[in-house]
């Protein structure tokens, strides 16, 4: 019986798949192919410019947590996995040798 967390689970198979780990612009990359919007209507979903939502998909630009937590609410997204991302990203950027692991407080409020 595994004792992993589902959603470590779900990381893991989609960075088999992917050949790479799993960041916070490949995850809204996926989810935008998986709705079928242009980057035009994705990114006025999320109250951003176009050219902002690719640096996102394309890992060229960070995300803050706040703002992750933001764009998950907008998505209808786990809040949690979305600051994850977010900060693995920032971990990752600076090469540090250290992996992400966030248990959610039963009182998150995005604003």
């Amino acid at each position: 019986m595994s004792t992993k967390n589902p959603t470590q689970n779900t990381i893991k198979f989609l960075e088999k798949i992917s050949g790479s780990n799993l960041t916070l612009g490949k995850a809204i990359n996926s989810i935008r192919l998986c709705d079928e919007m242009s980057q035009v209507e994705f990114s006025q979903k999320l109250n951003i410019s176009r050219q902002q939502l690719c640096d996102i998909e394309h890992d060229r630009k960070m995300v803050s947590p706040r703002l992750a937590a933001k764009y998950a609410t907008l998505l209808g997204y786990s809040v949690p996995q979305f600051i994850r991302l977010a900060l693995q990203g920032m971990i990752d950027r600076d090469n540090l040798n250290v992996i992400v692991d966030i248990k959610p407080n039963n009182q998150i409020h995005v604003s």
